[in-house]
């Protein structure tokens, strides 16, 4: 039941992780909806509640369930290796095409 901001380098945006329901869940740390900290959020089961404007997030997928936010935001894969966290930030190749995680650029 709870989250963490992770910074993956210089360059990729900040990552919200969270713990709940006994697995972990990484996604782009902003709302896509407006400039807000979705690791300070309300966190219930898998999903997180914008602290800004309520728009509500299914950690598993990404997607908004609810207005004000209409697009999704990244998810990212996690692995546990010998009770180390790793976030394997997700890379896109091309525009609309699936996002894929890149375990070589994993995060501890």
């Amino acid at each position: 039941g709870e989250s963490l901001r992770v910074q993956a380098g210089d360059a990729t945006a900040a990552i919200a992780v969270f713990h709940t329901d006994g697995a972990f869940y990484a996604i782009d740390d902003t709302c896509s909806h407006q400039d807000a900290s979705l690791s300070e959020g309300w966190l219930e089961g898998c999903y997180v509640e914008c602290p800004l404007h309520a728009a509500l997030f299914d950690l598993r997928s990404g997607e908004p369930t609810c207005l004000p936010a209409r697009k999704p935001v990244r998810t990212h894969a996690v692995t546990v290796v010998d009770g180390m966290l790793y976030v394997h930030p997700a890379v896109r190749t091309v525009p609309g095409e699936p996002v894929h995680a890149a375990p070589e650029e994993a995060v501890a």
